[in-house]
């Protein structure tokens, strides 16, 4: 996989993230949970773009490992999204494999990038 796709890859899931934020309940517990989740889906791509514009080796690897977190986190609440039954689950599931791929793939990169 290229850069190019990755990014497209980055993209889609924040932009799927906000649609599917958009049908959790408006209450106590859909509002904080969607908050959560549209702050770390987007961050993964907007951690992967600077990661990408990294200086040296070093900052690449450490923007890597933020998108890893952010990506991961994001895996978290649509996780808890589904065992809390705030969705049905064939909404959240394929968005939930999509970022555990991302995450995969991103620790696969860090580890290539530190030599591992």
């Amino acid at each position: 996989m290229n850069d190019s796709e990755l990014k497209k890859r980055t993209k889609q899931l924040a932009l799927r993230v906000m649609k599917l934020v958009g049908a959790l309940p408006k209450d106590a517990v859909g509002r904080p949970i969607g908050s959560q989740l549209i702050r770390s889906a987007t961050s993964v791509g907007a951690n992967d773009r600077a990661a990408c514009r990294g200086r040296s080796r070093a900052e690449f690897v450490s923007k890597l490992s933020i998108v890893i977190e952010e990506a991961d986190e994001c895996c978290y609440w649509l996780e808890r999204i589904m065992e809390g039954d705030l969705l049905l689950k064939e909404k959240v599931e394929a968005l939930l494999d999509e970022a555990n791929q991302i995450t995969a793939i991103m620790v696969a990169s860090r580890k290539t990038a530190k030599g591992e």
